[in-house]
Parts: structure tokens; sequence; C-alpha cells
């Protein structure tokens, strides 16, 4: 049997799949941290111990995502490219595709075979991105596992007037000063990431169906105020972060068939 890898060395986050054949046999995630060589070839490491599978049985390994240059592989591929191929193959209907990252979000419309026919990038500014959602974890001290349900629990969402990250961490802090609870201040976050979120939808014209990944896709309070503002509802895999991996081994896959 061939096995196959991909590895996604993303800014928070480094994730490492390995399949064979249709099914994904492994995968692991590290934190990425300050040394992506080191992470990457950590990650990888730790999922071929798992399956007690030598490097060189590998037929090819593709690497993906913000640190994919600085580790050793057979080919380094697009994370977009990436993405298209992996929600293609957990859900073959979709056909627009949200990838909310820890820098940058990501949105695209793919084909029936999982193929990007076009994309829009969130610009420098974290609003639209999981590292916004970082910032304001360590600002109201609250964990990123529990903003989501936290979230769910607002009764008056705190609106933000701005859409700048940094002054909308002042504008949070002002917020709790004031005495409004965590979960409308995070509801309130939500809705402000869903609507920067939202334009890069416009951006392409939404077609369904649509899948969310990456690691704000974990965030249930994210996907319910997008799902609102979008008026439709969304596909989101069982391990949202590790898609670019899958994407890539997949790449892999077809370049040996």
């Amino acid at each position: 049997m061939l096995y196959f890898a991909g590895i996604d060395i993303g800014s928070v986050n480094s994730k490492a799949v390995i399949i064979k054949q249709n099914k994904i046999v492994c995968f692991k995630t590290v934190a990425s941290g300050g040394n992506y060589t080191e992470a990457g070839n950590n990650v990888l490491e730790a999922a071929l111990q798992a399956i007690e599978l030598p490097r060189q049985k590998l037929s090819l390994a593709f690497t993906t995502g913000q640190g994919a240059s600085r580790i050793t592989s057979d080919k380094e591929v697009n994370e977009i490219t990436s993405q298209g191929r992996a929600l293609n193959f957990l859900f073959p209907n979709v056909r627009t595709i949200i990838d909310i990252g820890g820098q940058a979000t990501r949105v695209s419309r793919v084909d029936e075979h999982g193929r990007v026919t076009d994309f829009a990038i969130s610009e420098k500014c974290a609003t639209g991105s999981g590292r916004f959602l970082q910032v304001m974890g360590r600002v109201l001290e609250v964990d990123l596992a529990d903003m989501g349900p936290l979230s769910l629990k607002s009764t008056s969402p705190v609106k933000f007037g701005t859409s700048c990250a940094v002054f909308a961490e002042s504008e949070a802090i002002s917020r709790i000063t004031e005495g409004m609870t965590k979960q409308d201040i995070i509801a309130g976050m939500h809705n402000s990431m869903a609507a920067k979120i939202n334009s890069l939808i416009q951006r392409i014209k939404l077609k369904q169906k649509c899948g969310v990944t990456g690691g704000g896709a974990m965030d249930i309070g994210l996907v319910k105020s997008l799902e609102g503002i979008m008026e439709s509802s969304l596909l989101v895999p069982p391990e949202p972060q590790i898609t670019a991996a899958l994407g890539a081994a997949l790449l892999a896959r077809e370049a040996k068939t």
C-alpha cells in the first residue's frame, strides 16, 4: 500500500496528515512556536510514529502553509488549492470554502473536482482572522475553546464601532469597564468578524453548498454568526484544522497516480 503525507505549517499550529488509498490513517497537530522547521519535522515524525511507519516508506510528502518552505519535502503546494482538494474529498457538493486561519481568512469558489475557480483573501488587519479571536481571548481572559459556548449565551451582542483589531481591542476593554458581559462582548466580536468574512464572500459570490474550515471553524459562536449573516447553513469538517494538510496529502497522491 502507498502512503502519502501532507504537512501544513501554520502561524499558530503545524499539522500532518497521512493517507492510504482513500482513508486518513493518522493526523497530528503541534504548536508552531518560533521555529517552523522544527515544528514541521516534529509533527510529521509524530504522525509516522503513531502508525509505526518509517519515513522512507512514504511515497510522497507535500507541504503547504506559511512555513512550508522551511522544511524539506517533495513539493510545496498552495494553501487555497489544498483546501479545495480537502473539502471536495470531505464534502463533494461544496462549491464555496471559507478558511479562517490564524493570520488571514481565505474564501474560494471550487468546481466539482475541488479545483479553485476564484478566491479572495482578507487584508492584513486581524479583524477577519483567527488572530482576532486570540487577541480578544487574552483581553477577556477567556480560553479560545470557551468563546463559542459563551457567545451562544449572549442576549444583547455588543456592536463594535470599528473594524480595526487594534481599536476593537481598546473598545472591548472599555465595554468591560462599562459592565458589559463577556458573552455579549464575544458575540459582538463574532458578529464583527462574520461581517468582514461575508464581505469576502460577496466579492466572489456565494455558491452553495458552503464549507468552513481552519481554526476559526472550531468556534461554534463564530460559525453561528456567519450562518446568520449569510442566511445559509455551513458544513464543518470533523477536524477543521487539518484540512490544508489533508489537501496536500491528496495532491501528493494525485501526483503519483
